[in-house]
């Protein structure tokens, strides 16, 4: 026979509700369907002297599903992309080894490559404008560490483009054939660079972060919008896939995030309270 636990610190975790580790919200009170899950896993894995008797999902009701549905919508629709997706993989055709890659951002952007083919200056002026803005994120990356001496944006910046260069070497794609190159697009002068993946926008991200961060929210809109401007050029130029623009995205809150982790384990090493700092004295010899 199954026995509720006595002691609620001990209960386990419920993984369908949006309070503590408990089951229990903040002020001390369960709500009653809330309850009912938490009783039932407690009946189904405490039971016989704490073994395993029944799986959680066993317990489940139709009013926990809808439970579920309603409160963690989120996670749900992505399931269901799980599913859709799953679909379209295993019943796609795959590109032929001749043939170009597919790119659904080159679609969408057809009428502007076709424009800057037409037209370009056009195109040298739209490339000249993208490294003003390249230089606008560099400058303020630089910027927070020299002058306000907050080294976390040019770590992550540091972090990213070693990365970036690491994997675009190993898989280096081939250049789209309808490559709209300029002489004053970053990098100037028509060298090579990885498609893989975007420098441009993860660069971009970085900033972006960091403003809000410092609640200059104005200048962080300002950056993300010039941000999509940039990433719609370098489409219609096939200047990259826009597999290297999204991965751009991730990639700039990816590092963001680990230079803020490793700030903070710094931190804790040379146990600095006001954070760690790259042109510290104390940061550098101790």
């Amino acid at each position: 026979m199954s026995t509720e636990t006595a002691v609620p610190l001990r209960r386990r975790s419920n993984s369908l509700n949006g309070h503590h580790t408990n089951g229990v919200a903040f002020d001390g009170t369960v709500p009653s369907m809330e309850n009912s899950i938490v009783k039932k896993t407690d009946d189904g894995y405490y039971a016989n002297g704490g073994g395993r008797s029944k799986a959680s999902f066993l317990t489940w009701t139709a009013r926990d599903a809808i439970y579920v549905a309603r409160v963690h919508w989120i996670p749900c629709v992505f399931a269901v992309g799980v599913l859709f997706f799953m679909g379209v993989e295993y019943t796609l055709q795959m590109i032929p080894a001749r043939s170009e890659p597919f790119d659904l951002g080159f679609v969408a952007t057809r009428s502007l490559n076709r424009v800057l083919a037409n037209s370009p200056d056009l195109n040298t002026v739209l490339a000249a404008l993208n490294t003003v803005f390249v230089a606008m994120q560099t400058t303020y990356i630089v910027w927070t560490w020299l002058m306000e001496g907050r080294p976390r944006a040019t770590i992550s910046a540091c972090f990213m483009f070693t990365c970036r260069g690491i994997l675009g070497y190993s898989t280096q794609l081939p250049l789209p054939q309808e490559f709209l190159g300029s002489g004053v697009d970053f990098p100037v002068g028509n060298v090579s660079f990885f498609l893989f993946y975007s420098g441009h926008v993860a660069g971009s991200m970085i900033a972006s972060l960091d403003m809000r961060r410092m609640q200059r929210l104005r200048l962080a809109m300002l950056f993300d919008i010039l941000n999509v401007l940039q990433s719609i050029r370098l489409l219609g130029t096939r200047g990259h896939y826009t597999i290297d623009l999204a991965v751009g995205v991730g990639a700039g809150i990816l590092f963001d995030t680990l230079a803020g982790k490793y700030e903070e384990m710094m931190s804790k090493r040379h146990d600095l309270g006001n954070g760690f700092s790259l042109i510290s004295k104390d940061s550098l010899v101790n």
